[in-house]
């Protein structure tokens, strides 16, 4: 076997896409409806805002931060859409535009914590996770409910375009341009570097604090985003939208191979990550089994992968502790 494929075949990701394809093939078997293009296409429309949010995480991860607040920054930035629509009188296209810009401004909030105040990002987006959703809820005192959303508006979320979910086409853009940005840049090939060792980083002239700070904008621009298919799609916007959210983008992401301490990890793993949570969430429905075992079997498949990423280095240093020491040479 040439050794190029044998590096893709023991690659994770070409491991994942395995799974990915039994599992399709699996549910399909079981599940009458399982296969239809219909139902496809209904997977790819309710994962796309979760898939959103992993490819807003991956860059992050890979810096060796973390952002548990965007699921907290979807729900507010939804609520926000609804009232600069309703109560302010916005266009949907002024509104979602204000809403981007909040997006912006509230990674940008993220980033000046961890990036100024050196504060650890666990802590800092644990911090904005409770900002964010008690924001939402004191905005809607818990009980408003944004709805009758114009029938334009609703098109990006409930209708087709060319013959896929509108939304899928937002999708595919943005995972295009966090692809090119992180495996065809080296402005995203510094991620790795400084996810490997953010002082060597500096020594080497990169300007890690900016391109931490970056990525953690980037990540708010595209959890807004979210939050505006999220209510397009639904055509409501509530203050618990994307309620945890930002767990499944986080297990997507290590689940596609990104090291949890940052340095490895790449977007086509992440998008195989979200594939493999979306296909077993809609094949268990079809299979007619509880939604609790969706969230035992995604943890699983989350603990597998992990432990597959350090199975090698456990394996090596194994051997190395076990070998047997050479034998002294003996004296004539």
């Amino acid at each position: 076997m040439k050794p190029q494929l044998k590096s893709l075949l023991l690659r994770h990701e070409t491991a994942l896409l395995l799974v990915v394809a039994i599992e399709w093939f699996g549910f399909n078997a079981i599940g009458p409806r399982f296969g239809t293009l219909d139902n496809n296409f209904d997977i790819l429309r309710h994962t796309v805002e979760i898939g959103l949010l992993a490819l807003a995480m991956t860059p992050i991860i890979l810096t060796g931060g973390i952002d548990l607040s965007v699921g907290s920054l979807l729900g507010l930035c939804a609520i926000l859409f609804g009232k600069l629509w309703r109560d302010a009188g916005f266009s949907p296209a002024m509104a979602g535009a204000c809403t981007l810009a909040i997006g912006g401004v509230a990674g940008g909030l993220n980033a000046s914590l961890i990036t100024v105040l050196r504060l650890p990002p666990l802590i800092v987006t644990l911090g904005t996770y409770s900002l964010f959703r008690g924001l939402a809820e004191a905005i809607t005192r818990g009980a408003d409910t944004f709805t009758n959303f114009p029938g334009s508006f609703l098109m990006l979320g409930q209708e087709r375009w060319l013959g896929l979910p509108t939304q899928a086409w937002v999708f595919c853009a943005v995972a295009a341009a966090i692809w090119l940005l992180v495996h065809r840049t080296t402005f995203g090939r510094s991620f790795r570097a400084i996810g490997f060792a953010p002082e060597g980083a500096r020594y080497a002239g990169l300007p890690v604090d900016r391109r931490i700070a970056m990525v953690y904008v980037v990540g708010g621009l595209i959890a807004a985003l979210a939050a505006i298919i999220y209510t397009a799609r639904l055509g409501q916007a509530k203050a618990d939208a994307g309620t945890g959210y930002e767990l499944f983008a986080i297990t997507a992401v290590v689940l596609g191979g990104t090291s949890i301490f940052g340095g490895v990890g790449s977007v086509h793993g992440t998008l195989l990550g979200v594939a493999a949570i979306a296909v077993l969430n809609n094949g268990l429905v079809h299979a007619r089994q509880p939604r609790e075992a969706a969230g035992m079997l995604t943890g699983a498949l989350l603990l597998l992968a992990l432990s597959a990423s350090v199975a090698p280095k456990v394996w090596a240093s194994w051997r190395s502790r076990h070998r047997p020491s050479p034998s002294p040479a003996r004296s004539s």
